[in-house]
């Protein structure tokens, strides 16, 4: 029997998964979490299989609880379940520590794939996924410059860049508007850019946003 905690902050998500797992006898979920303390406390108290965990949650992100997760429990196999597509946060939690990454919009049985996947100790990658990691191992490739941010200000900066101002930023991550623009400021440094104007264009050119995430 494979245990697994889910943590989303959307009820209505965490319900669509449990009626996706009950129909595999090998499978129960043993936990809910609404937040990233929530699964830190959980996976605390008792034994999983596999932790499904949102990348984006209010508070701590995803990014964060799965560093935190890999230090308390290493062995603890983790599966990313994101609305995000593949091109922005993929790689970027795969080095984290994660086992899989999927989209919201995968299929059930991609889904019950990667858990049974993951639970037996293997990766869950995608064939995208292995194109994206095959040519970073490409002899003198040049890293592009938003590998050079933290999680945190990764996050933002895609926020920045599909058009949200400082001040809901600040509101949709529980921090204050001081903090954002200070993110704001070290991620122009580290990518040597001026405007936001500048970093939506360059996020697009990368394909880390596209128009849909602007509307």
């Amino acid at each position: 029997m494979i245990r697994v905690l889910i943590a989303d902050d959307h009820a209505i998500i965490r319900q669509g998964l449990k009626q996706i797992v009950s129909d595999y006898a090998d499978i129960v979920i043993a936990g809910e979490a609404s937040n990233g303390q929530e699964v830190l406390d959980m996976v605390l108290k008792d034994d999983y299989d596999v932790v499904v965990l949102d990348i984006s949650m209010p508070g701590r992100s995803g990014l964060e609880v799965l560093r935190e997760l890999k230090d308390l429990k290493p062995k603890l196999p983790v599966l990313i379940l994101s609305m995000h597509s593949e091109e922005q946060y993929a790689i970027r939690v795969l080095k984290a520590g994660a086992s899989g990454y999927l989209t919201k919009e995968c299929a059930p049985d991609e889904l019950i794939a990667a858990i049974k996947s993951i639970s037996a100790g293997h990766k869950y990658v995608t064939s995208f996924l292995s194109e994206k990691l095959a040519s970073q191992l490409e002899i003198g490739m040049v890293k592009p410059l938003h590998e050079s941010l933290s999680d945190r200000e990764y996050q933002v900066m895609l926020m920045l860049a599909s058009g949200k101002t400082v001040g809901e930023i600040a509101r949709e991550l529980f921090l204050s508007v001081k903090s954002i623009s200070t993110y704001r400021q070290r991620i122009m440094v580290k990518m040597n850019l001026k405007s936001n104007a500048e970093l939506t264009y360059y996020a697009i050119q990368n394909r880390l946003i596209s128009q849909i995430d602007m509307q």
